[in-house]
């Protein structure tokens, strides 16, 4: 059934004349004459009573009315619905991001997301990269931000990547550390000293780059948080490889020392969405924020 016929039987049966009715829609007295008839055909009944001056409701028609305006009702309510979500005033923005993103850059950006578009709710799940991809994969989240090296991408025919920024590493050292005032170090010179990491096998964390360079680091903590690795780092119990997005929120008490450009692992720092499927517009409008935060800017200078 055409949704048109609705409207207009509405129309004409509110205002009790096929002409008026055709002047409020901005059509001839014919064309919504037309309509009538077919929509009665459609129906197997009569629905007015043509009348020498307008038109009245047969009984068939009176029972159809109440019908016609709740159908009409929630079509108008579905198209302001769908247009709140266009214009973000109602919408969902379900977020996946790694630990060290969630450290500033990610707080940054939702704060001004929800600053802009307060009608919006937002979610944050933080997790591995591979994991955050999963769920993504799954429809659990509508937006992730991962990581990876570049001899280790992800797989581009499921995700759409886009790079976002790179992140270097550096090392934390405590303020009062022979080589805190260092501008810049070589991993080689840290083999003897004890290290605090994710995990005691190197190859898994971050400390794989000093098993490419040459020596076995001495991991005295293994703790997976910031918090907790910068902590011990501060209290002099050993030293640790720091991603930039995260020494964005280091403490005071440590210093931050970049790497040697030979030595500093640099990781890339992606948004992902699901390949083929159209983003929320939730999505869409919140990665200029997300741009802007990983720049230092606006939304409106990195849209």
């Amino acid at each position: 059934m055409d949704m048109v016929w609705l409207e207009v039987f509405r129309t004409a049966a509110r205002l009790g004349s096929f002409t008026a009715a055709g002047g409020q829609l901005g059509w001839t007295q014919s064309a919504i004459s037309r309509q009538i008839a077919a929509l009665e055909d459609e129906l197997g009944v009569q629905l007015f009573d043509r009348l020498p001056r307008g038109v009245a409701l047969t009984e068939h028609g009176r029972t159809l009315l109440p019908h016609a305006e709740a159908v009409l009702d929630r079509l108008d309510g579905t198209r302001r619905d769908l247009a709140a979500l266009t214009g973000l005033a109602a919408g969902r923005l379900r977020l996946g991001a790694f630990d060290s993103a969630n450290a500033a850059l990610v707080p940054a950006a939702l704060a001004a997301f929800r600053a802009a578009h307060p009608a919006v709710a937002p979610t944050l799940t933080e997790g591995l990269s591979g994991a955050l991809l999963d769920l993504l994969a799954d429809g659990a989240i509508d937006l992730a931000l991962v990581t990876a090296y570049p001899e280790h991408p992800y797989d581009t025919e499921r995700f759409e990547l886009h790079r976002l920024v790179d992140d270097p590493v550096l090392v934390a050292v405590p303020r009062t550390h022979r080589l805190a005032r260092r501008r810049r170090l070589r991993l080689a010179e840290l083999a003897g000293e004890p290290w605090i990491a994710a995990s005691r096998h190197p190859g898994a964390t971050l400390l794989a780059a000093c098993v490419r360079n040459g020596f076995q680091p001495r991991v005295e903590y293994e703790v997976a948080g910031w918090t907790a690795k910068l902590g011990l780092v501060a209290a002099g119990l050993g030293i640790t490889l720091i991603p930039s997005l995260a020494a964005r929120a280091a403490r005071p008490d440590l210093a931050l020392v970049p790497l040697h450009p030979e030595d500093t692992p640099v990781r890339h720092v992606h948004t992902a969405t699901r390949r083929g499927r159209l983003p929320a517009p939730a999505v869409t409008a919140f990665l200029p924020f997300l741009r802007a935060a990983a720049g230092g800017g606006t939304a409106a200078a990195a849209g």
